[in-house]
């Protein structure tokens, strides 16, 4: 069986988070109606903290006038997970994919998002893994990638969050994710190099196209 097409949109660096979430949903829409192929958006996006549905108040320690002062947005969600934290040095992947008919499967489709990335790292000389019950992907104890999505109708929303080369100060405002026990990393702090978002991009591209068995293409439009 061939490959299906990927459409793949690049939106470049400091992306306002609505207008990612609207291009999504847009994108959803277009995709229930066949008007447009499985599509991966690629983005770094503005400073902002994120809450999921299964996020706790608790877990966001910055208060909303410092998150102002700051320049950093907060945004309540629809996608699965708790609280993280977006900004520059951070490749945000968003897979608007139909997961019908061969992969109607919640947790094999979250595993292959980890293992996209467990591959990605792969690349830098990183060695990525899962914990137990935990979603993302660790090196040691610290979180490299996290993945937070939703699904309807089998049509993936959201996705996964890698750290390339993030000022991991931004985690010190939230409890990522709500793990107290555990860390944050990236890969430029795993090499001890300045690893560019750009070159991490084009790779992505190329293992979530071999891990979903799909073919890259310039997406039709945006």
């Amino acid at each position: 069986m061939n490959p299906r097409p990927l459409a793949v949109v690049r939106l470049g660096s400091n992306v306002d988070y609505d207008e990612a979430l609207q291009l999504q949903e847009r994108f959803r829409e277009e995709r229930k109606s066949d008007q447009r192929p499985d599509t991966l958006i690629l983005l770094e996006h503005a400073p902002v903290i994120t809450l999921g549905r299964g996020s706790k108040p608790e877990n966001v320690l910055a208060t909303r006038a410092e998150l102002e002062r700051r320049g950093i947005g907060l945004h309540e969600i629809g996608r699965g997970g708790d609280v993280t934290y977006h900004g520059p040095g951070q490749l945000v992947g968003y897979p608007i994919v139909d997961l019908k008919p061969d992969r109607c499967d919640v947790r094999r489709y979250v595993t292959d998002l980890e293992e996209t990335m467990i591959r990605v790292a792969r690349e830098y000389g990183v060695t990525g893994s899962r914990i137990e019950g935990v979603r993302g992907v660790f090196v040691g104890n610290d979180k490299l990638g996290a993945v937070g999505v939703r699904i309807s109708q089998w049509i993936t929303l959201h996705g996964f969050a890698l750290n390339v080369s993030t000022d991991l100060d931004g985690f010190r405002l939230i409890v990522p994710c709500g793990l107290h026990d555990h860390g944050v990393t990236s890969l430029s702090r795993e090499t001890s190099q300045s690893v560019e978002v750009s070159d991490v991009t084009e790779l992505t591209v190329r293992v979530f196209c071999e891990v979903f068995d799909r073919r890259a293409e310039a997406s039709p439009n945006s």
